[in-house]
């Protein structure tokens, strides 16, 4: 999945796109940010998980691990990136099965 605002933009990986504990992996394509957090919601139930920080493993490249998506269907993804250009939030849309 690919996601660009005016500052940012990135390619974001899921590695299990299902329930319970995933790995997140985002690799900015453009921008400079110095930290990334990771938050999800499901618009059509009305559910949100809380925000996850990542860590930077190498500059522009953030893993973030743990339970975004606590049921199947269709996830909003939100990378919130801060930077010397400033914050951003870069959303993409996540199909989980089960």
């Amino acid at each position: 999945m690919t996601a660009r605002r005016t500052h940012y933009a990135a390619t974001v990986s899921i590695d299990r796109p299902t329930t319970g504990r995933v790995v997140v992996d985002v690799r900015l394509t453009s921008g400079d940010a110095d930290s990334a957090a990771l938050s999800t919601v499901m618009p059509a139930m009305g559910h949100a998980m809380p925000e996850i920080t990542a860590r930077e493993p190498e500059p522009g490249h953030f893993v973030a691990e743990g339970e975004f998506f606590p049921m199947t269907g269709v996830w909003e993804l939100s990378i919130r990136l801060n930077g010397p250009a400033g914050e951003e939030v870069l959303t993409v849309n996540a199909p989980i099965t089960g």
